[in-house]
């Protein structure tokens, strides 16, 4: 009887031992909601986790620890609180988890909004500064983008012509795409009148929503060969389908490079001859990844920003006609908006940015996750713990706005703030080495798309202005429930 009474007390004695381990461990990180046994606080996320995590903040604080099944998870909700993570303790807290969705791209280990910020990760941000993002490239291209702008403008005067509605959101994808592969391809890939660009469309929205929806196979890792909601079925599609055109994409030009065809001299020519040198460490893998990277992430926030930005204007009638106003002391004689001018328009500029703070794109950052065990204030932060970064909430906050649910591009007027990573209530493209690459890229495409937009054309609802949905569906990007559309009337 002696023996298993022991083996019995040794076995309590480990239980208390971990119990305890566990509640230590507990004391150090924040604090926050206590959860269900085994899913945690799953059920406390809802349909739309910005919104709920910035309820449940208001009571736990401005750092809150919540478990998604076994995974801990530390939300930020301050500015003072993102500052922590993002810039004083950016080298340790730059980690990634890799959702399962994602692994259904077949480069995904090389793909940079997913790996860790090692060399690899360092010679892709490098491509990307050096062939799309940096100011002279940046110039060098200008008049491709205002290309592709004209032509979207004789699609209006031709919809106008025959008073058909436009889908704006849709049509803004369509510039952004076009921008995009122009500076990559040379060409474009969609036409505005055509249903060519419902491939990509459909692609980029089913990927920014499966992204960032919460995986049950993400928390519990067992039921992944299940697939329960589907989420892995449904990302392999669309990135089967991006797999297949950007292949494509590369077969032609490398058959053009083999038959001593005039080179392009774009994005993809410099990427293709970064990999023929050995020594760059730069692959077709690198290419057919970032390639992916930037019709994802160039196409579908630039395009929704717009969207949004239009819905406030034609809602707020003494602001669009504030806008046209404007962009009108800028136009030459032969009716062009230049965009080297519109980007330092004052008040549109400034309706960009409310239109960013108050209809985020992405509400809460990508996930980081700690490298190492980290100090942020008087916590400790073990190493692998999953951190959220709810910029929504900060944006809306109270504390840092006056009226934060009213659209009000005034306030920009008078402020300093920006988005450039610095002033922490706004951070639209986030902060510190995981900050997003193409702010500059993107001001430049929202601010000549929107200007032309407003400047060359009236626009009248099919319904009246209380009947806009205003509803948002959750993923990586808040992407509007309901299309915007309305009927372009020339202005004469």
């Amino acid at each position: 009887m002696e023996l298993p009474f022991l083996l019995l007390s040794s076995f309590l004695f480990i239980l208390f031992l971990l119990h305890a381990l566990d509640l230590h461990r507990k004391k150090k990180l924040p604090p926050g909601p206590a959860g269900l046994p085994i899913i945690g606080n799953l059920l406390d996320l809802g349909p739309n986790p910005h919104e709920s995590l910035a309820k449940l903040s208001q009571k736990h604080g401005p750092l809150m620890t919540i478990r998604l099944g076994r995974i801990t998870t530390v939300v930020a909700s301050t500015p003072d609180a993102a500052r922590e993570i993002l810039q004083r303790n950016d080298d340790v807290c730059s980690g990634r988890n890799v959702p399962d969705a994602v692994t259904t791209l077949e480069h995904h280990d090389v793909a940079v909004l997913w790996i860790s910020t090692n060399e690899q990760w360092r010679t892709i941000r490098k491509a990307i500064n050096t062939y799309l993002t940096n100011q002279h490239k940046l110039d060098t291209l200008r008049d491709l983008r205002q290309k592709v702008v004209e032509g979207m403008l004789d699609s209006l005067r031709e919809s106008s012509r025959k008073n058909e509605v436009v889908d704006v959101g849709k049509l803004a994808f369509a510039v952004t795409l076009n921008q995009m592969s122009n500076t990559i391809l040379s060409e474009n890939v969609t036409s505005y009148d055509s249903e060519d660009i419902g491939g990509f469309k459909e692609a980029v929205r089913t990927l920014m929503i499966v992204d960032g929806k919460f995986n049950i196979a993400d928390i519990f890792p067992v039921l992944k060969p299940w697939d329960p909601q589907k989420i892995r079925r449904q990302a392999k599609a669309a990135y089967g389908w991006f797999d297949k055109v950007t292949d494509g994409f590369i077969n032609e030009r490398l058959k053009h490079r083999e038959m001593k065809g005039t080179r392009f001299g774009d994005m993809l020519d410099s990427m293709l001859d970064c990999s023929e040198d050995e020594e760059s460490g730069f692959t077709r893998r690198h290419i057919k990844a970032l390639l992916v990277d930037l019709f994802l992430a160039g196409t579908e926030t630039s395009a929704n920003t717009t969207e949004w930005a239009m819905t406030e204007l034609l809602l707020n009638p003494h602001m669009f006609s504030r806008v046209r106003q404007e962009v009108s002391t800028i136009v030459g004689k032969d009716g062009n908006i230049e965009e080297a001018k519109v980007i330092n328009l004052p008040y549109l500029q400034a309706v960009i940015k409310e239109t960013m703070r108050l209809h985020f794109s992405v509400p809460l950052l990508v996930p980081h996750k700690t490298e190492t065990d980290v100090k942020i204030g008087e916590y400790l932060l073990p190493k692998n713990t999953q951190i959220m970064v709810n910029a929504w909430a900060m944006a809306r906050d109270p504390r840092y706005w006056e009226d934060p649910l009213t659209f009000m591009p005034e306030r920009f007027l008078e402020t300093k703030t920006d988005y450039r990573g610095q002033h922490f209530e706004f951070i639209p493209f986030g902060s510190g080495r995981r900050m997003c690459p193409g702010i500059a890229l993107a001001r430049r495409v929202v601010s000549l798309m929107l200007a032309s937009f407003v400047y060359h054309f009236d626009w009248k609802l099919p319904h009246a202005k209380e009947e806009i949905d205003m509803n948002c569906i959750f993923g990586i990007t808040l992407l509007r429930a309901t299309p915007l559309v309305a009927t372009p009337i020339p202005v004469k």
